[in-house]
């Protein structure tokens, strides 16, 4: 864009590592103080926002991160702003060249004057007054995370020096903070994953020996003695007890807290692959239990990343409701192949897998030629 057409400054400033200081440090002691990686809304990069904003003097913030679970960019945390209008937005570094600079650059970038042309076209209204718009990186050791936005009004003090070193190890403060986040998740993983070697290890020495003992006991040649029937009825007994118990415990990964809903994940899927003409064709968002909205969008992810894999679709239909005392959920899609009924199904084997969490089953298959069909069907303890 000509500097004729726009009144647009760019200033870019690399950051010191010399330069972390108290107020910093306090921001990553205060955002990991407050944060609880469970949660499903916890207010983590809410409080970064704020803090970034009250350190560096902004009007408001907005921090967008890379998901690896659902491989895109999202809106995570904002201050003095609604962060709803990002939150099916499909965002990538073409559409925000602030950020695609701030990231190459490893450094601070700031636009002064007409935002419309630093942000994709559905926020122009978000950006419509001049403004002072900066970008910060969220990286450490040659890794982006995310970006941090933030902006000031024209009429207010432009950025000094300090305030740009100040902002570049924010963004450092933050990436750290997020790895710190990341590492908490994936202890807590690694403890499910503990608890489940525990469970194959007690399966083993409690049921699978009581039955093997009674199998080597029925293997036997010549009549069954009164008395070694009556054993191995109590053994059989007490291996089906011992399986039991220990099947109350998770058998799978459990579905990762969300904060959006079925709905607005399905119109975020059909924006995301327009090929795959993806619709809510029956049932509304009050039809997910709120409790089951992170398993339903789980095999929902799935059952889409499948057909537009696997399959060859020319539409994809989501219906939801709720039935004799059950919820229920069908993705359906028109374009099932030879190719689709050879590799579908391990990722939708796992979900299946979460779903005996919730003593739910997911089906699927061919339901008829070339209509591929997920159903996944789960009591529903708030139907009446």
């Amino acid at each position: 864009m000509s500097a004729g057409t726009r009144d647009v400054s760019h200033e870019v400033v690399t950051g010191s590592h010399d330069d972390l200081g108290i107020g910093a440090l306090d921001l990553f002691v205060e955002v990991l103080s407050q944060s609880d990686p469970g949660a499903a809304v916890d207010g983590f990069y809410d409080h970064l926002c704020e803090a970034v904003c009250r350190l560096a003097r902004m009007r408001r913030a907005l921090i967008f991160r890379y998901d690896s679970a659902d491989r895109r960019v999202r809106a995570v945390g904002a201050h003095a702003m609604d962060i709803e209008p990002f939150a099916r937005a499909y965002v990538t570094v073409e559409s925000a060249p602030i950020a695609a600079q701030a990231i190459r650059e490893d450094a601070v970038v700031e636009v002064v004057g007409d935002l419309s042309g630093q942000v994709p076209e559905e926020f122009a209204t978000l950006v419509s007054e001049p403004a002072r718009l900066v970008c910060a990186p969220m990286a450490a050791s040659g890794r982006a995370f995310g970006v941090i936005l933030a902006d000031r009004l024209m009429h207010e003090p432009p950025l000094d020096d300090a305030d740009r070193r100040l902002l570049w190890t924010l963004g450092k403060v933050a990436a750290l903070a997020s790895v710190a986040r990341i590492v908490s998740t994936q202890f807590e993983r690694a403890s499910q994953l503990e608890q489940r070697i525990d469970l194959a290890r007690e399966l083993h020495e409690g049921v699978i020996q009581r039955l093997f003992g009674v199998s080597m006991a029925l293997d036997g040649d010549g009549a069954l003695p009164e008395s070694a029937r009556r054993r191995c009825a109590e053994e059989t007994q007490a291996a089906l007890t011992d399986l039991r118990g220990t099947l109350q415990r998770p058998l799978g990964r459990a579905p990762r807290a969300t904060q959006t809903t079925l709905a607005a994940e399905v119109t975020r899927l059909a924006d995301a692959h327009p090929h795959l003409g993806l619709s809510l064709v029956e049932g509304t968002a009050a039809d997910v239990p709120p409790p089951l909205e992170p398993l339903a969008q789980s095999v929902l992810i799935e059952a889409v990343r499948n057909a537009g894999k696997h399959a060859q679709p020319t539409r994809v239909d989501v219906r939801v409701g709720r039935a004799d005392g059950a919820f229920w959920m069908e993705v359906v899609n028109d374009g099932a192949t030879a190719a689709t009924r050879r590799r579908a199904g391990m990722g939708l084997r796992l979900a299946a897998l979460e779903a005996l969490q919730s003593n739910g089953v997911i089906e699927f298959g061919e339901r008829e030629p070339g209509i591929w069909q997920v159903r996944l069907v789960v009591p529903d303890e708030d139907d009446d």
